[in-house]
């Protein structure tokens, strides 16, 4: 059982609105830190463990600046995100480039930066050539195909765009070291929000398999493997969180049986969790503008799917509390929904919460990754602030809420009326 508690009273949470209306994303610096320390904590035995933090989860520079405290690395996925993370203080292989249909101008900043380069697909070798001179550490993005299993959100490896297919491989590697590579990375993504212990593991069992095969086809030895991300988060009350200890020791083992006896000792393990790392520490917190009685009763709050678009767009899951009424009867049942013109804008359906009235606050959890960062601009919604509790329990703001202002800056208006 996951029990879902917010870190501030209703009490605390009106005095915030007061000086920051709602709606508003709030997370909490000292659980994001103490999860960030258990993660390392469970992979201790890996020499340079490190976790690449998927910036694109919440690309927020005063959350990535606590993760960079945390002794984490970034993976990043544009060229703006780059330059955000170096804005931040990253260097070098602190970053991971890991983007798919890739400019030469992300492959240009990445070099710059000495980030790692992830190649996506092996066509991409000859776009790299002729942007930068080829760098002494590459890595590949592996897609498995029909060898292994995705799940709904990321879809099957045989159809995913992503990666370099298992008859590519060996040769993707071979024309490397030819082109004067000198160190080596593999990487793959083959799951999003996974709560299975036994798939990280097996995931670690056909990279360190595929590893061993890189170096007796090819002769080139992998240093480094990612594992990607993918870890899940237990958004349900009665889901379990995966078990880092659980997940470490398998691949511990396997690291022995594999990894050892052919000779690729040290091989650094590194991940790039985004979502597990913040996603259960952030919070979106509205108030209640409208209950409405017609086919069914609407809870109608002063966010949208602009602010959170997981549930609208794949069904998920996220729990709602109603601030000063947890230990009412959830004896009433609501569709819970924004303001868009769109009936997919939906928080939750059917779901049994306490009596609610216009003027309650409600609070959305787990939204710490994916959460601002997926909001858009659709019917001119505006997007929303983002708040940090810091560890001693002041709030400080880490965005502003974008303003009318904001929404016309990128316009540009014809000089005169057209004439029609």
């Amino acid at each position: 059982m996951n029990e879902k508690r917010i870190p501030l009273s209703k009490a605390q949470l009106e005095k915030i609105a007061e000086d920051y209306p709602t709606p508003f994303h709030l997370y909490d610096e000292k659980a994001i830190r103490e999860n960030a320390r258990q993660f390392y904590q469970a992979f201790s035995w890996v020499k340079g463990f490190k976790n690449h933090y998927a910036v694109k989860a919440c690309p927020n520079p005063t959350i990535l600046s606590i993760l960079l405290e945390e002794k984490m690395g970034v993976d990043c996925s544009s060229l703006p995100e780059l330059i955000l993370s170096e804005k931040v203080g990253f260097r070098g292989e602190n970053i991971v480039l890991t983007s798919n249909d890739t400019p030469a101008e992300e492959f240009i900043e990445a070099a710059r930066l000495g980030a790692v380069i992830n190649l996506d697909d092996i066509g991409h070798i000859e776009l790299l050539e002729k942007s930068i001179a080829i760098p002494e550490l590459i890595s590949f993005r592996y897609n498995p195909g029909d060898a292994r299993t995705g799940n709904v959100l990321i879809g099957l490896p045989l159809e995913a765009k992503y990666g370099v297919t298992r008859d590519q491989v060996v040769d993707a590697y071979r024309i490397m070291k030819n082109k004067g590579v000198k160190r080596f990375g593999l990487h793959t993504m083959v799951a999003s929000n996974e709560l299975e212990n036994s798939y990280f593991i097996e995931t670690a069992r056909m990279l360190f398999e595929l590893a061993v095969m890189v170096k007796e086809e090819s002769g080139v030895e992998i240093e480094l493997v990612n594992m990607g991300g993918g870890v899940g988060i237990p958004y349900r009350p009665e889901e379990k969180a995966v078990d880092l200890e659980l997940i470490s020791s398998g691949i511990k083992e396997l690291y022995g049986q594999l990894i050892v006896p052919a000779g690729l000792h040290p091989l650094r393990i590194v991940f790039e969790c985004g979502r597990l790392v913040t996603g259960p520490y952030g919070y979106l917190v509205s108030r209640v503008r409208h209950v409405a009685k017609k086919y069914k009763t609407y809870v109608g709050l002063d966010s949208c799917m602009a602010n959170l678009m997981r549930p609208g767009i794949y069904g998920a899951y996220h729990h709602i509390t109603v601030p000063g009424k947890e230990d009412l009867p959830a004896d009433q049942l609501y569709d819970v929904t924004g303001s868009l013109c769109e009936n997919s804008d939906k928080f939750a359906i059917d779901r049994r919460l306490p009596r609610i009235e216009p003027g309650d606050l409600i609070v959305i959890h787990d939204t710490g990754a994916h959460g601002y960062a997926m909001g858009f601009n659709y019917n001119a919604k505006l997007r929303s602030a983002e708040l940090l509790l810091r560890e001693g329990g002041t709030v400080q703001l880490i965005r502003r809420a974008e303003t009318i202002d904001d929404y016309f800056a990128t316009m540009r208006f014809p000089s005169a009326p057209l004439k029609v």
